[in-house]
């Protein structure tokens, strides 16, 4: 016997859960259907996300940076340590251990807020009159029957053509979280945020560590003043950074991992790893939906085909996340689950692409939102530029990490921020005040007025806003 809802949300990552949390907050009844287990064979909601994505790759990021402090930077402070050693092993372990938080959290939070959670895989099985039917295949198989279906079933890895993924010495997102023993030589295909901030752990602990981008730029998506100081960093920590790499094989063996590839010039090249991790982007995920059974659109790339609303082509059949166009970024995913909510609720949901902020969560961090200068200079756009650097910054000498600056953009006639960079010490914290400022059409003269705590990372901020007027005052 089928079960009726207002709304069913087929995956229970940040786009998934953070809808149907919002849909039961606005009266509807909701349930959530998810697929991810975890070992024990309970259920993990949280998707890519939050089991092997964001958060276990940031555990590791924070255990291999405690580990290379303790190394490199506890000394400057008079604090001694003899013996330092990496336990793989443990440190894995607490990487497991917040996964696991994370995954009761949200079923604590559709507990809380009546949110009826399936686990299992969710699939179109058909219409009832104007409601959708959805089957549920797990251990507790169950048909439901919904007037809204939320299709967030978010992504998977990009292959790379003619390489197989055994996890043991070629990797994806998932193994290059799992390593259990630090490899002397590590080849990353693929430099952009996955492949850095993978590369940048195990070149922590240890690793040699060589990134080959196929793309002639590193970090086209950045501004190209934040990428030349972020290449020139992550090179100085060791880092061997290639890019206009064309990969011509890969060749596995019983203990390493052989990669022929032509460099920049067209020179024929090899590359010997013990391991190598596959980090070439992500591809839309509709396996198994059955979208073919009920006709719903995809476009060429796979996306489940939505209107600015998020709607697709089928009536009261939404989709969110990184199954549908847009950044690949949970965050975003998480703003379109609560405007699709609000709208089924009669509500007008809205998202600004134009104000989500990107993070690289390497060391030092890179964080931007809105447009780079290259950008601006495509559009014919008229703009002043200012920026500060952290070794200006009395807070960023006292935490010793003065790499990087902040750099806003600010339109030469209104002074309307038009985008923020940064790269240097929290900067995926530091972002935010650029996010709000552009979300409020707020001019760099706003935040060059605006008191800033003293001594904080925030000055810097506040120093570059100066500068956009030729005005610093601590530089």
């Amino acid at each position: 016997m089928s079960e009726t809802f207002d709304v069913v949300v087929v995956g229970g990552g940040p786009g998934g859960y953070i809808a149907a949390i919002r849909a039961a907050q606005l009266g509807l009844s909701t349930a959530c259907i998810d697929d991810w287990t975890r070992a024990d064979g309970k259920p993990a909601p949280g998707g890519t996300c939050t089991n092997v994505g964001c958060i276990p790759s940031k555990a590791l990021l924070q255990s291999s940076e405690n580990f290379e402090h303790a190394g490199n930077t506890f000394g400057d402070h008079g604090i001694g340590i003899d013996g330092l050693s990496i336990d793989v092993a443990k440190m894995l372990a607490r990487k497991d251990r917040v996964v696991a938080q994370n995954n009761d959290g949200i079923l604590y939070l559709f507990k809380k807020n009546k949110v009826a959670f399936f686990h299992g895989a969710g699939s179109f099985a058909g219409k009832d009159g104007d409601a959708w039917r959805v089957k549920v295949s797990g251990v507790k198989p169950a048909e439901l029957v919904a007037r809204h279906v939320v299709v967030a079933t978010g992504s998977k890895p990009r292959p790379l053509p003619g390489v197989e993924i055994d996890n043991l010495r070629v990797l994806d997102n998932e193994g290059a979280l799992a390593i259990a023993a630090v490899p002397q030589r590590l080849g990353v295909v693929g430099a952009g945020v996955i492949g850095l901030e993978m590369g940048s752990v195990w070149r922590r602990l240890g690793a040699e560590v060589t990134m080959l981008e196929a793309l002639p730029d590193f970090l086209p998506m950045v501004d190209t003043s934040i990428a030349k100081e972020a290449r020139k960093l992550f090179t100085r920590q060791g880092l061997d950074i290639r890019v206009g790499v064309k990969i011509t094989g890969v060749k596995v063996a019983k203990r390493d991992v052989t990669v022929a590839y032509t460099d920049a010039e067209g020179k024929a090249q090899q590359a010997v790893f013990d391991q190598l991790i596959v980090s070439i982007g992500r591809v839309p995920f509709t396996g198994g939906l059955g979208a073919d059974s009920v006709g719903l659109q995809l476009d060429e790339r796979g996306f489940v085909a939505v209107d600015a609303q998020c709607r697709s082509n089928l009536p009261n059949v939404w989709a969110v996340g990184d199954v549908v166009r847009g950044p690949m970024l949970a965050h975003k995913a998480e703003d379109e689950g609560v405007a699709v909510a609000e709208r089924i609720a009669g509500q007008h949901g809205h998202v600004d692409f134009n104000t989500i902020p990107w993070v690289i969560y390497t060391s030092p961090e890179i964080a931007w939102v809105g447009r780079t200068e290259r950008q601006l200079r495509a559009d014919g756009v008229d703009f002043r530029a200012g920026s500060f650097p952290f070794t200006a910054n009395a807070r960023a000498r006292a935490m010793g990490d003065t790499h990087g600056f902040v750099k806003i953009l600010a339109d030469r006639q209104t002074d309307r921020i038009l985008g923020m960079h940064v790269i240097g010490p929290m900067a995926s914290e530091l972002i935010a005040e650029g996010v709000v400022a552009m979300e409020f059409g707020a001019a760099s003269e706003d935040l060059a007025r605006i008191c800033h705590a003293h001594p904080s990372l925030s000055e810097a901020i506040r120093e570059a806003a100066l500068a956009v007027d030729g005005r610093t005052l601590n530089l």
